[in-house]
């Protein structure tokens, strides 16, 4: 399973999973949809406006052409504006849940997004989509050609670790919680602290986990005793989360 670090907002480095070839084939196949359901409208009002006006054929032969170039023009450029405005997403990408970022984790420039749009005459009418198929299929990081020259990859937008799927240890009734504080995170926040101890007891980063625990230490405005290391005082804050969100529940 191939996955890319990305930087969140509390500028901890996360891995992401990269996007799979059928994810990527089947949001292409959303956006077709997209394409042919815009068309069809196009198609139905136009019939509908011209049956209704009594308009000469020349006419209407005319407004049908402009139709066609202006949905072609919307299937030329739709990519590229999606994703610059979209951060990374089309519509097809958005229902999969996932986007297009660069390698390093970072939102990608103009620039890179240009180059993947231009490539997509290589990858997708040179050679039909096959060039594009094999390329994500053999590719490290599942990259199409335009994502090798842009330095591009798709990831999914969620994170291999989801609080639905976290299994806390139930903490003792006379558990005592050390951090009330902890109820101004949130289940995110939460999911985020859970794979950053995960990710140390697999990699021993402990750059990771001390900077972490700082961003929260700060935003809680809370401290530790120094006999509390920073992976220890991650824990106490899972621990403190999972006492009083199961308390309140109760």
């Amino acid at each position: 399973m191939q996955t890319v670090k990305v930087t969140t907002a509390q500028n901890v480095d996360i891995d992401y999973e990269v996007a799979s070839l059928g994810d990527r084939l089947l949001a292409r196949i959303l956006d077709y949809a997209v394409f042919m359901g815009i068309y069809m409208i196009c198609i139905w009002s136009f019939l509908g406006i011209t049956a209704g006006s009594g308009q000469s054929n020349n006419f209407d032969g005319t407004g049908f052409l402009i139709m066609i170039i202006v949905w072609l023009s919307l299937c030329v450029f739709y990519d590229i504006v999606t994703e610059v405005f979209f951060n990374g997403q089309s519509i097809g990408k958005r229902a999969l849940k996932i986007r297009v970022i660069s390698l390093n984790g970072a939102r990608p420039r103009i620039g890179q997004y240009m180059l993947r749009w231009i490539f997509r005459l290589i990858d997708f009418g040179v050679s039909f989509g096959t060039l594009a198929v094999v390329s994500v299929a053999f590719s490290d990081n599942k990259q199409r050609v335009g994502d090798i020259m842009a330095g591009t990859t798709v990831i999914k937008t969620q994170p291999k670790t989801l609080f639905s799927d976290l299994h806390f240890s139930p903490a003792p009734d006379d558990y005592e919680p050390v951090y009330k504080e902890v109820m101004q995170l949130s289940d995110r926040d939460i999911t985020l602290v859970y794979e950053v101890i995960r990710i140390f007891n697999r990699t021993r980063n402990s750059n990771l986990v001390y900077r972490l625990a700082v961003k929260i230490r700060n935003y809680l405005q809370v401290t530790y005793p120094l006999t509390v290391n920073e992976y220890q005082f991650l824990e106490i804050i899972v621990s403190d989360y999972n006492s009083l969100v199961t308390k309140a529940g109760a």
